[in-house]
């Protein structure tokens, strides 16, 4: 089982394009442990407002009454994608992964792949 720290690393080295990743309490919008960002992307302020995202989405659902659970949340910009993982399982209610890519570096369909695997090994 990796802990935070690690867990965020090997997203920030294995996952190609990856410019910055966060894991965050939806709950209070704060993050639990950044890697990367920078001048680029300053991971704090994007864990605050993808909070807001991931409570949209899922009062959206409330109020759809759909019955079914988030596995991620995909923002495209015209160079980055952001992609936000809701953590399951035990320890992970009321979390997510975020993740920063470059658009001309990234394989989105690995970058989901790669970031599934880490949050199977998260240990909170």
């Amino acid at each position: 089982m990796a802990n935070i720290e690690s867990a965020l690393k090997e997203a920030m080295t294995t996952i190609e394009g990856t410019i910055g990743v966060a894991l965050v309490d939806y709950g209070s919008g704060m993050a639990l442990g950044t890697v990367g960002g920078g001048k680029e992307l300053d991971l704090t302020v994007a864990a605050a407002g993808n909070t807001d995202v991931v409570r949209a989405k899922v009062r959206a659902m409330e109020l759809l009454n759909i019955k079914d659970s988030i596995e991620d949340i995909l923002i495209t910009l015209g160079g980055q994608y952001h992609l936000i993982r809701l953590l399951k399982g035990r320890g992970g209610a009321g979390l997510f992964l975020y993740l920063a890519l470059d658009k001309t570096r990234a394989n989105l369909a690995m970058a989901r792949h790669q970031l599934k695997a880490i949050e199977s090994t998260l240990e909170v």
